[in-house]
């Protein structure tokens, strides 16, 4: 970890030169998720591959761009697109943009996923607040000599998603009367999908939907210090006695159909974290 110190102050000015403002909230959208970016104004517009030590995004329905602007009234700076650790990437790049978000002033994260949903009670294009999450990924971004000034060493996770912020996306789901239900994401490195197998074990060990990303992201955001909030769009039900052939086309449809509901919940979390009155 003792080399993402310099890499973070590289990546941070490279940004600030081209958008010299301080974000309140950054948003990092899952697959097939972007169209949230397109409501940021005076947006600025940055590939990865112009910042400093970001990875490219290789994954379908990832833009792989850094837009910074104004949502809401307020100053965000929205990750259009995200790294995978099935794309090759090591963990402590792919968690690089948290880190760059803390270093120019942020304070929460908003992260966003499409995930298979295991728990019976779900339904393709329903939105689940992450309550908690158990890390399969066979990896840890934390993993290395310790940076104190980045974060402690042990940082505890009793509760790595910001409970006010979960209490705020459910307000939001019955205020504007759609289902959004509260539970645990299991992170997996992919990128295979899952077998039914499989399916059956991560329902036993407490899981309600699975994915590919987040949880590192999560990690580095609660060893930096940021509120955190997640977010899982469910594309696709993963019960393994009814099993379905996944299509990627499909997958990302539902995710974008779902992003209503999203933009309702990350409109209400960036106004209160600039203390704007709804």
């Amino acid at each position: 970890m003792l080399h993402l110190h310099d890499q973070i102050e590289e990546a941070s000015q490279a940004i600030h030169a081209r958008w010299p403002h301080q974000p309140t909230v950054g948003i990092i959208l899952g697959s097939g998720l972007g169209g949230i970016a397109e409501q940021v104004s005076d947006a600025v517009v940055i590939p990865y591959e112009e910042i400093p030590h970001f990875a490219k995004s290789t994954a379908t329905g990832h833009a792989g761009r850094l837009v910074c602007g104004m949502l809401e009234g307020v100053p965000v700076i929205v990750l259009e697109g995200r790294m995978h650790a099935y794309e090759g990437y090591p963990l402590s790049q792919i968690t690089l943009p948290v880190r760059v978000l803390k270093r120019l002033g942020g304070s929460t994260l908003v992260v966003t996923n499409a995930c298979g949903g295991m728990n019976p009670h779900y339904a393709a294009g329903d939105v689940m607040v992450i309550d908690d999450h158990i890390n399969l990924m066979n990896d840890n971004p934390l993993v290395g000599i310790n940076d104190d000034r980045l974060g402690p060493r042990f940082p505890d996770m009793s509760a790595p998603y910001t409970p006010e912020l979960i209490d705020r996306a459910l307000e939001v789901a019955r205020r504007e009367d759609f289902v959004a239900h509260r539970g645990t994401y299991v992170a997996v490195t992919g990128p295979n999908l899952e077998t039914r197998a499989e399916y059956r074990f991560l329902r036993t060990i407490g899981a309600d939907v699975v994915g590919m990303s987040t949880v590192p992201e999560v990690i580095v955001a609660v060893h930096a210090g940021l509120k955190v909030l997640g977010l899982s769009v469910v594309t696709d039900m993963c019960l393994p006695d009814a099993l379905e052939v996944a299509v990627v086309e499909k997958i990302l449809a539902v995710a974008r159909s779902a992003e209503p509901k999203l933009r309702a919940i990350i409109t209400a979390v960036v106004r209160d974290a600039a203390g704007v009155e709804l």
